[in-house]
């Protein structure tokens, strides 16, 4: 009532007052949409003020510079979710086998935590130090270590990527959060071997060997390529299996004859450029002398006529044919005398119908195989160090986008590649199984010496 009769009485000056209040209250109202931290919001001159203030390096300031200052950890005013992933990932740096003080975490909590202030120096500030630090990260994580990989095209070799690469990556990804919860600037086998790696030290399931295992594991997984577009194969030795890779995921798997313990398949990575259809079977020496020679001196030179294999005068591309009859096969079983055998191409080549070659020093490729019931043993184990595939016919496939054959019967067709594609042999004893992990017998008793140096590195960390 008396509001009401203090508006009748200033009758005259309703309209006016009417007009203020409506405009105030508007005015209010709009205020009232507008989020409290809105005008604490980042802009691109206060990022480029931080990079003035800050000690930011040149690969920092130049990837600021590309994308216009525009911020990557935080979204208006607020903090994105990256942030915090990131932080719970750089607390457990650890199991990466690095010290999280390096990062500098417990500064950069506070500053997370200045951050959901809203000024903009603070969020500026604490946007130059996560990027620093995670900069940092991602380049310690992907420093290789000394596993034993041989890199026969050395393009293949691991590279420690610059600030710059790291951002303009992690910036360019779908999803910020998912690449950073999966590592996702290393191999899927990396970042699945972390996490399992995690889950199970958090629920207290490891053992001190466990621990060491997968740290181990871990390594070498550092020596396989970046989660990135593109193609390649994996061999796990330790496994006996192979997998086609395209961008990042499994597309394929088959299984694979390996070499035996006295005959290891090396981890190595090189590019398949070529397959060879028809091939001969170049004879390890060893094979030479504990197989063939013993025949040969028990059955007479027709053995070597039955199975098709032919005396070389040497290894060259030139090498010619020489008699049979003139070499002492005696002494060969014997070892004192080496001679290079080659069998010429059938279906009982050891090579089968083709195989894929990377050339190496090594002497080590993937091939097919007349004998596909080693393929059905849990142990395949049985090679003299190269690779046996399951089904030759649909790896040329997936290599080729179509099948290959020879034409007609001429030994060695080479069909090349239309491009180069990568293929890493590894030998993971602790690998990713569904939600845990499979430790596998260390057959080829690289473990012991590979745990010493790690366990040394540890103690270097502390």
């Amino acid at each position: 009532m008396r509001t009401t009769a203090n508006f009748s009485a200033g009758r005259s000056h309703r309209p006016a007052r009417l007009s203020f209040l409506r405009t105030g209250l508007a005015a209010v109202a709009a205020l009232a949409l507008v989020p409290a931290a809105a005008s604490a919001q980042i802009t691109p001159a206060s990022v480029q003020a931080a990079l003035k203030d800050g000690k930011a390096s040149q690969d920092i300031r130049a990837f600021y510079e590309s994308r216009s200052y525009r911020p990557l950890w935080i979204r208006g005013s607020t903090l994105s979710p990256e942030a915090d992933e990131f932080l719970r990932l750089v607390d457990t740096a650890t199991y990466d086998g690095l010290n999280p003080r390096s990062y500098r975490t417990k500064a950069l909590a506070t500053a997370l935590k200045k951050g959901r202030d809203g000024s903009p120096k603070a969020l500026a500030s604490v946007e130059m130090l996560l990027s620093q630090a995670f900069a940092a990260y991602v380049r310690d994580v992907s420093r290789p270590r000394d596993v034993g990989m041989i890199y026969v095209d050395r393009q293949l070799a691991p590279t420690t990527p610059s600030a710059r690469a790291i951002l303009t990556a992690a910036a360019s990804a779908p999803s910020m959060e998912l690449y950073l919860r999966n590592i996702g600037w290393m191999h899927p086998v990396y970042g699945e071997l972390r996490s399992t790696f995690a889950a199970a030290h958090r629920a207290g399931r490891l053992n001190g060997a466990q621990d060491q295992l997968l740290r181990l594991n871990m390594d070498r997984a550092r020596a396989l390529p970046p989660r990135v577009a593109g193609r390649h194969i994996l061999v796990d030795a330790a496994a006996a299996k192979l997998y086609l890779y395209e961008n990042g995921q499994v597309r394929d798997t088959m299984k694979v004859v390996v070499g035996k313990p006295d005959l290891q398949t090396p981890m190595m990575a090189g590019l398949i450029r070529y397959a060879m259809v028809n091939p001969y079977w170049n004879i390890p020496p060893d094979l030479v002398r504990d197989r063939i020679a013993p025949n040969v001196v028990s059955q007479g030179l027709g053995y070597l006529k039955a199975k098709r294999y032919d005396v070389l005068s040497d290894w060259s591309d030139d090498a010619t044919i020489v008699s049979a009859a003139k070499i002492d096969w005696k002494a060969v079983a014997a070892g004192t005398v080496e001679v290079p055998v080659r069998q010429r191409p059938g279906n009982d080549n050891a090579m089968g119908k083709m195989k894929f070659m990377f050339p190496n020093e090594q002497g080590v490729y993937l091939h097919d195989t007349p004998d596909k019931e080693l393929f059905a043993e849990a142990d395949r184990g049985r090679s003299a160090g190269c690779v046996r595939v399951e089904d030759a016919q649909r790896l040329a496939r997936w290599l080729f986008g179509k099948p290959i054959a020879a034409k007609g019967k001429k030994p060695e067709q080479r069909v090349d590649m239309p491009e180069p594609v990568p293929v890493y042999i590894t030998y993971l004893t602790a690998a990713p199984d569904g939600p845990g992990v499979a430790f596998r017998k260390d057959v080829y008793n690289r473990d012991p010496g590979q745990l010493a140096r790690l366990r040394t590195a540890a103690l270097e960390l502390r």
